[in-house]
């Protein structure tokens, strides 16, 4: 049989042909997980931390959003639990439902990760929850945002439904806990809508992690320790067969840790600097004074 000799022209469009198919399947094989792990001592503790809560589908970290040392702690959980091979996803109430990175590789860059998020850093500090995002990103775990959208906060205080999602004495209580938060500051009127808004983001969270569970692995909230309150937040709502483990993490000098049975685990940390949010809040909330006009009288 004669053999056809290919022509330079033929030989350079193959060769060609398959540089441009290799190069396609080096462009769409997934990127490898960068994982940050950790060592040292503060590492060893938040393993052994960790040891005694999981298993579990769904973890919960209640933090004093001004903290720093909780922040710390959330990225040294995250870092551990990804070097396992054990973490599902991060989920955050510091960005709203239904964002994400999850279409993000594990070389995104920050600003990428932020847009993903649509981040407020005038609620939120980067500074403060970066490191644990973006662990969680470079081990290619998604991220997502877990909270209620401000869009949905008018409709949410106007749902009576709400109110039955509690039972009667958790509806009192939070109801209280809501007086307290704002320092019995609030008018009674706006008790009730503003007690539906903190259920409704309870929901919003349980559902994104809901949503998020995968067998075997855990999907870690980061959240306020109100959140995390086994009696009153976020796990009243999520699906009876996960298996959920809710941690606070609380401050030497923090104030009212609540009844033992609220979490699964208190992780003490170190004291934080008194901060009187009373007298911010009340600076707000007091009506405007209006500046009398030179020679005005007062009024008997």
């Amino acid at each position: 049989m004669k053999l056809l000799a290919s022509s330079p022209r033929t030989t350079c469009f193959a060769l060609c042909a398959a540089a441009l198919l290799l190069a396609g399947g080096c462009a769409g094989r997934p990127e490898a997980p960068i994982l940050q792990l950790s060592s040292g001592s503060a590492a060893a503790a938040i393993s052994s931390r960790l040891n005694a809560v999981l298993p579990a589908d769904v973890l919960l970290l209640g933090e004093q959003h001004d903290a720093k040392e909780h922040q710390q702690i959330e990225q040294q959980v995250i870092a551990d639990l990804a070097g396992r091979g054990l973490l599902a996803a991060v989920a955050l109430e510091m960005a709203d439902t239904r964002l994400s990175t999850a279409a993000l590789k594990p070389s995104a860059t920050e600003q990428q990760t932020r847009d993903a998020l649509k981040w407020n850093d005038k609620g939120w500090k980067w500074e403060a929850y970066g490191p644990a995002v973006m662990t969680a990103v470079r081990a290619g775990v998604p991220v997502l945002g877990a909270n209620l959208p401000r869009t949905e906060l008018q409709a949410s205080m106007a749902d009576s439904t709400l109110d039955v999602l509690l039972p009667g004495p958790a509806l009192k209580t939070q109801q209280q806990s809501i007086r307290i938060g704002h320092c019995n500051m609030l008018p009674e009127s706006q008790i009730a809508p503003m007690t539906r808004i903190q259920i409704a983001k309870d929901v919003t969270m349980a559902n994104t992690l809901s949503q998020a569970a995968l067998p075997g692995k855990v999907v870690v909230l980061l959240t306020g320790s109100g959140h995390a309150d086994r009696l009153l937040g976020v796990p009243l709502h999520l699906r009876a067969d996960l298996t959920t483990k809710s941690v606070l993490l609380r401050a030497v000098n923090a104030h009212g840790d609540g009844p033992k049975a609220a979490f699964d685990s208190i992780w003490p940390t170190p004291a934080v600097p008194e901060v009187d949010y009373c007298a911010g809040l009340k600076d707000q909330l007091a009506p405007a004074v209006k500046p009398k006009p030179a020679g005005a009288m007062t009024p008997n």
